[in-house]
């Protein structure tokens, strides 16, 4: 049965859905929501998730689901079959699901509070704040450098790669964005290496936020 997926383009945590989607080659519509124009406030999405964030899906004649984590291990659950989203060995597993934990749970909340000083009019960026919110974000990309190997971070594609990308990369377009912030230096090489393999994956492409082609 198809799933519709709904997203926003640039949500690391729709993100992390949508390689999960891929990866395990499962038949779904995408629906990209817009936040200026109130899509998640609309009640007709308010009914699959009233927190109005995303992602959420909606499949198995009518099941709503949201909070990317419980989508992923739902995904993973459901298609046993499909090719999986963790690694064999339970301990593997473990692994992954704690460092794709710790992206949704401290390095995604560091990038938000540098952005939130970044994004502020001329004027208003308290530079201590930012100072130190730089730094904790620079704390967290060096310990995303130490859990990389030379391959995937933990044996093959899994949900650790998928949840940390998305961040890792979110952090290149602020820098691209607003030079003057830009933290893209603080890669380590190991963790560049790994942004050019997750991005050769199989539809890579087709997950990229349409927002940032332009």
């Amino acid at each position: 049965m198809a799933i519709t997926f709904y997203a926003a383009s640039g949500s690391p945590y729709a993100w992390k859905v949508w390689l999960a989607l891929e990866h395990k080659k499962l038949d779904y519509d995408v629906k990209i929501l817009s936040l200026s124009a109130g899509d998640l406030r609309k009640p007709e999405y308010a009914a699959i998730n009233p927190r109005m964030k995303v992602p959420a899906i909606v499949v198995d004649g009518g099941f709503s689901l949201y909070e990317s984590s419980a989508i992923v291990e739902y995904l993973e659950e459901r298609y046993p079959t499909a090719p999986s989203l963790l690694p064999s060995d339970i301990q593997r597993r473990a692994l992954a699901r704690r460092i794709a934990a710790e992206a949704d749970a401290y390095l995604q909340p560091a990038l938000s509070r540098v952005y939130r000083h970044v994004t502020k009019r001329d004027g208003e960026a308290d530079a201590k704040e930012l100072a130190a919110a730089k730094g904790e974000l620079g704390l967290e990309l060096e310990r995303v450098e130490r859990v990389m190997t030379d391959g995937w971070i933990v044996d093959a594609p899994s949900i650790a790669d998928f949840a940390v990308y998305p961040v890792i990369a979110s952090v290149r377009r602020m820098g691209d964005r607003t030079p003057a912030h830009a933290m893209s230096a603080q890669f380590g090489p190991r963790t560049r290496a790994w942004m050019t393999r997750v991005e050769a994956l199989p539809n890579f492409d087709k997950t990229y936020p349409p927002h940032w082609r332009a």
